[in-house]
C-alpha cells in the first residue's frame, strides 16, 4: 500500500482484474490483505470468524508492531471500532441516541442554517471568484454538525480537524503520530472534565454521565476512544464525501443538468458517489479468528485485513461492465457498501447523508455554474490511502 496515498481507482481496477482478496504489504512492511470484491467484501464484513479487537491482531500480540505505526491507532483506540460481541453493543448504545434517526431529522434545520452561512460567506472568501470549497464549506459544515453534537467549542474545532488529518494520515513519522494522539487524548480529555462539571445538552455530556452513574458501562479510556472516533468519523467521511460528489458533477455536467432539472434527485447523486468515489478506500481493520477462505484465497488467523471499500465500489462483477461510469440513474439504484455492513454498519450514516444532500442541493443552487478552477489531475490528493479525497478544492463559483 502506497502510504502517500493518491487516486485510488486505476490500481483498484488491476488488483480487481486478478481477485476479490489480495495480500499487501503495509507501512513498516507489516504483511496484510485487503478484500477488494464487492460479494466478497460484504460476506467478510459480517462473518462470525472475523473481529475487531487488536488482542486477535497476531503481529501486535508478538510485539511486531512499534508504538508509532502510522495504523496503530486504528487497531488500539478503545471505542466501536475496535470492540466486539457484547462490549461492541453495550458501546454502540450509548453513542445510538445521538444518531436515532428522529434525532437527525431535529437536526435538519440546524445543518440547513449552518448550510446557508457558510454559502453566504464563499463570495467574500473568493479571490477573483476562486475559493477553495473544501476549507471554506465542504470541512466547516460536517464539523460544525458533529462538534455542535458533542459540545465542542468552536474555537477547538480547527486543531482537532488538523489531529484528526494527521491520525488518518498513513505517511506521517512516527513521532508526529504518537505526538498528534497524545495531544488528541488531552483535548479531549480537557473536553469531558469541562463537560462533567458544566453538563449540557450533548453527547459528550450524556456519555460522562453514563460513565460516572454506572462505571461498567464505560471506562475512562472508552469514553476519550469513543469521542476520538465520533469527531474523526463524523466528519472526514462527509467532508470527503461532499468533495467527491462536487468534483463528480463538475465533470459530469450533463448529471448535474439532469439533478438540477428534477430527473433525479439529490440522494441519488449521494449514493451514486458512495459507490463511485467511496469517502473512504481502504479501512482498517479486521482479523480472521481462525484460518478463512474467502472467494478460494486463504487469509490466515490473525492477519490485519482492510476493507477496501473504494475498490468494491467499482467491481464489474457487481455493477456491471459500466462500473467505472459516474451515473445518477442506474438501475436499481447505486449498490455500494461504503457506509459498511452487519453489526459495524456506520452509525453515523443517516447524519452523513442528510448534510451531503442537503449542501449539494443548496451550493448549486446558489452556485449553479459553480465549476473547478483547475484540472481534475492536479488537485492535491491527502496523504492516505485510509481517507479518499483531497486537500484542496479550488473552485469558480460563477463558471
Amino acid at each position: 500500500m502506497d502510504p502517500a496515498g493518491g487516486c485510488p481507482h486505476a490500481a483498484n481496477a488491476g488488483l480487481l482484474a486478478q481477485g476479490a482478496v489480495t495480500s499487501v504489504i503495509l507501512p513498516g512492511e507489516v504483511e496484510g490483505m485487503a478484500v477488494l470484491g464487492h460479494d466478497a467484501l460484504r460476506e467478510f464484513l459480517s462473518h462470525p470468524d472475523v473481529a475487531k479487537n487488536a488482542r486477535h491482531f497476531a503481529a501486535l500480540q508478538d510485539g511486531a508492531i512499534a508504538d508509532g505505526w502510522p495504523l496503530r491507532t486504528f487497531a488500539t483506540v478503545p471505542g466501536m471500532t475496535t470492540a466486539d460481541g457484547a462490549d461492541h453493543r453495550r458501546l454502540r448504545s450509548l453513542v445510538s441516541m445521538a444518531f436515532t434517526a428522529r434525532r437527525v431529522e431535529e437536526l435538519r434545520p440546524r445543518v440547513l442554517a449552518l448550510t446557508t452561512s457558510l454559502l453566504d460567506g464563499l463570495e467574500g472568501a473568493a479571490v477573483d471568484g476562486v475559493v477553495d470549497l473544501r476549507a471554506h464549506f465542504a470541512l466547516p459544515l460536517p464539523m460544525g454538525v458533529i462538534c455542535e453534537l458533542l459540545g465542542v467549542d468552536e474555537e477547538h474545532q480547527d486543531r482537532l480537524h488538523q489531529l484528526s488529518n494527521k491520525i488518518v494520515s498513513t505517511d506521517i513519522a512516527p513521532a508526529e503520530a504518537m505526538a498528534a494522539n497524545r495531544e488528541m487524548v488531552e483535548v479531549l480529555g480537557t473536553l469531558a472534565a469541562t463537560r462533567a462539571g458544566r453538563p449540557g445538552d450533548d453527547l459528550t455530556s450524556a456519555l460522562t454521565a453514563a460513565r460516572e452513574e454506572d462505571g461498567d458501562r464505560l471506562g475512562p479510556h472508552e469514553l476519550i476512544g469513543t469521542l476520538m472516533l465520533t469527531i474523526i468519523a463524523g466528519h472526514e467521511t462527509t467532508l470527503n464525501l461532499i468533495s467527491n460528489a462536487v468534483r463528480a458533477l463538475c465533470a459530469h455536467r450533463d448529471q448535474l443538468a439532469l439533478v438540477r432539472s428534477g430527473g433525479a434527485a439529490w440522494s441519488d447523486v449521494v449514493e451514486e458517489t458512495l459507490r463511485w468515489d467511496s469517502p473512504v478506500s481502504y479501512f482498517p481493520f479486521r482479523y480472521p479468528t481462525a484460518d478463512l477462505t474467502l472467494d478460494g484465497t486463504l487469509i490466515p488467523k490473525g492477519t490485519p485485513v482492510l476493507a477496501g471499500y473504494s475498490a468494491a465500489g467499482r467491481d464489474p462483477k457487481a455493477h456491471g461492465p459500466d462500473a467505472e461510469r459516474f451515473d445518477i440513474t442506474r438501475e436499481g439504484g447505486a449498490r455500494h457498501l461504503s457506509l459498511g455492513h452487519g453489526a459495524h454498519y456506520c452509525m453515523g450514516a443517516p447524519l452523513a447523508r442528510m448534510e451531503a444532500t442537503l449542501a449539494l442541493e443548496e451550493l448549486f443552487a446558489r452556485f449553479p455554474d459553480l465549476d473547478l478552477a483547475v484540472p481534475e489531475a492536479d488537485l492535491p490528493r491527502h496523504a492516505s490511502f485510509v481517507g479518499n479525497g483531497v486537500d484542496r478544492l479550488p473552485v469558480r463559483l460563477h463558471g
